[in-house]
């Protein structure tokens, strides 16, 4: 059956109920008058027991009473029973109209109802497909899922494989003995690279077997004896070898410090030792220290002694003190002269020896001073050698820490045991030699020469020379000390009637005094003491009272006067010349000057007055005559 033999069917259906329906209407219409109308049949109907029903009904009325038609119905008196029948007879109208459309549009209908079949077709094999996608996703879901765990597992498998294989690689590495290696350590000298990369190899296996040993594995029997045969040839090796560089030190007139910096270069060769064969490492050790020892003590015992040869004949002695009587002789015509006494207490060009391009000059060489017939203060001497002392002595510090893998403590212990009778021996001559020095600059500025040479060690960074610069300040201080005290005894104990004929010129003890003084401030001053600067004061009290002494031996007040003035001024002037304004010294007799120079123009105004009263009384007395 077609879709438009479908619909007419519908539509006939659909005009025989109606007709149907308009029949019992007419019926009832016609039999609706009040002679027509059959009794109802209320039955058991109960019209006064529910309320319920009766409360409903009031409810529907009300609604329909609120409906805008059936108030306006209600407004103009319309008979209702009329109006639902024109009511009724719109609606059967509009009714037939409707079905008259249907009627039109049934094949478009029926073609919308076939189409609507086809859609829920489609659909109905889009539902079916999509059932199909989502039981296949779900399907594919937990086959990722057991991929992801396959895949997990695989990864954690693959990552030990990769770690066992790291381990038994390392493993084999280590143990296996390549015959390049073996090579190497057999036939090639100590002195080519080749040898050195298979001899950090051997090491690098060596330890790998004493390290899987303890862990107890059974390959390293298998390779246990090779490494051990190859080892006692290294050592054997290389234990010669560095023997013989330490022997070439002991060759004549051999510059030791060329093959000791060759020897830095396998500086690694010692180290195996120390790893492998710890008895061979401490004979070398041993060898080393006891040729150098030998070395340096020789060098240095011959060096200081070709070095005295070459200082001042005429040094300073016991009597070349300040308070000392000056016995020279003076002409008549002659303007008062210094002897080498004098000298003593002048810096002169000495104090250059401190300046830092003098510090680290060359050292001396002795044979060629003699040869220029050239002679040098003790100073001097003692800056040469103990700058060679320094420079060697940092040179091989660095050297035992770097050749033989050591620092701290144990740097200190070996440098000592190398260079000890060489700074003992040093201590002992220059104990020897302050014993009977009685030069206070020349001990003076060997302090400041301690001082500055001890600041470059510890910039250079060795300490190991700490306790032996202690050791020479130890030496040097208690003896300047000594030496001033007895300049200081020396000048309290002169007495001024023992010094012969006397004049208002500045005394030549004074002026020893000032040209000291002045060394001392000067090279103090680069690095203050107060230590010093009290010893120096306490030769300033005696100095001070000295002058009063010989200024109390004139009888005349103005030659007394001029008598300090002129030994204030002279050494007031002397003190400017190398200390600074601002000095102690300076103040004290700038102070001195002033004062006696202040009391001398009062003197002198006094005199003048008196002179001028004298003149005066003279003058009257002629004119009376």
């Amino acid at each position: 059956m077609t879709a438009a033999a479908t619909m007419a069917a519908a539509a006939r259906d659909l005009v025989l109920r109606s007709g149907a329906s308009d029949m019992e209407e007419e019926e009832g219409s016609l039999g609706g008058g009040p002679g027509l109308q059959e009794p109802l049949q209320l039955g058991e109907l109960d019209i006064t027991s529910d309320e319920f029903i009766l409360d409903e009904v009031d409810v529907h009325i009300q609604a329909n009473l609120e409906d805008e038609l059936v108030k306006e119905a209600l407004k103009t008196g319309v008979d209702l029973r009329h109006y639902s029948k024109q009511v009724e007879l719109e609606l059967q109208q509009i009714e037939q109209k409707s079905i008259r459309d249907y009627i039109q549009e049934s094949e478009n209908i029926a073609s919308l109802h076939n189409q609507i079949t086809a859609c829920d077709a489609v659909l109905e094999r889009m539902e079916q497909m999509l059932g199909a996608f989502q039981s296949d996703l779900s399907s594919i879901s937990s086959e990722i899922r057991t991929l992801q765990e396959q895949s997990g597992a695989m990864n954690i498998r693959l990552r030990n494989r990769q770690a066992v294989r790291g381990k038994l690689g390392e493993l084999v590495d280590g143990l296996v003995v390549p015959s390049a290696l073996v090579t190497a350590i057999l036939e090639v000298p100590v002195t080519e690279p080749r040898f050195l990369e298979q001899l950090q190899e051997l090491d690098a296996k060596a330890a790998a077997v004493r390290e899987q040993e303890t862990r107890g594995t059974a390959a390293c029997a298998d390779v246990r004896g090779v490494l051990d045969r190859l080892r006692v040839k290294a050592v054997t090796k290389i234990r010669e070898f560095i023997l013989q560089k330490i022997y070439s030190f002991r060759k004549p007139m051999t510059n030791y410090q060329i093959p000791q910096t060759a020897l830095l270069k396998y500086r690694f060769f010692y180290q195996f030792l120390l790893g492998n064969e710890r008895a061979t490492a401490k004979e070398i050790r041993d060898e080393y220290v006891e040729t150098l020892s030998k070395i340096y003590l020789s060098y240095y015992r011959s060096y200081l002694g070709r070095l005295m040869k070459v200082q001042y004949e005429e040094v300073a002695e016991k009597d070349d003190l300040m308070g000392m009587e000056d016995t020279a002789k003076k002409g008549f015509f002659s303007k008062p002269s210094l002897r080498s006494r004098n000298t003593i207490f002048t810096l002169g060009t000495r104090g250059s020896v401190i300046s830092p391009t003098e510090l680290e000059a060359p050292i001396l060489v002795p044979h060629t001073a003699q040869r220029g017939e050239q002679r040098y203060p003790f100073e001097a001497l003692f800056r040469s050698q103990h700058y060679a002392l320094l420079d060697n002595s940092c040179r091989e510090y660095l050297f035992i820490c770097e050749f033989f893998v050591v620092s701290g403590p144990a740097a200190h212990d070996l440098f000592h045991a190398v260079m000890g009778r060489t700074l003992s021996m040093t201590l002992k001559h220059l104990e020897s030699y302050l014993a009977d020095c009685y030069d206070a600059i020349a001990v003076f500025l060997c302090i400041h020469i301690v001082l500055r040479f001890r600041n470059i060690a510890a910039k250079r960074d060795v300490p190991a020379l700490d306790r032996y610069w202690e050791q020479v300040l130890a030496l040097l201080w208690p003896r300047f000390e000594l030496i001033l005290e007895m300049n200081v005894q020396s000048v309290r104990s002169t007495d001024p009637q023992r010094l012969g004929g006397l004049d208002t010129r500045p005394h030549y003890i004074t002026r020893r005094y000032a040209e000291f003084s002045s060394a001392l401030v000067s090279i103090n001053q680069t690095i203050p003491n107060e230590r010093t600067m009290q010893l120096l004061g306490q030769l300033q009290v005696e100095v001070e009272n000295f002058v009063l002494r010989v200024a109390a031996e004139f009888s005349s007040r103005k030659e007394q006067l001029v008598f300090l003035i002129n030994n204030y001024d002279m050494m007031l002037g002397v003190l400017m010349e190398r200390a600074a304004d601002d000095s102690k010294e300076v103040e004290s007799f700038q102070q001195l000057l002033n004062a006696r120079t202040q009391f001398l123009l009062g003197y002198l105004f006094l005199l003048c007055n008196f002179l001028s009263g004298l003149g005066t009384v003279c003058s009257f007395a002629v004119r009376i005559i």
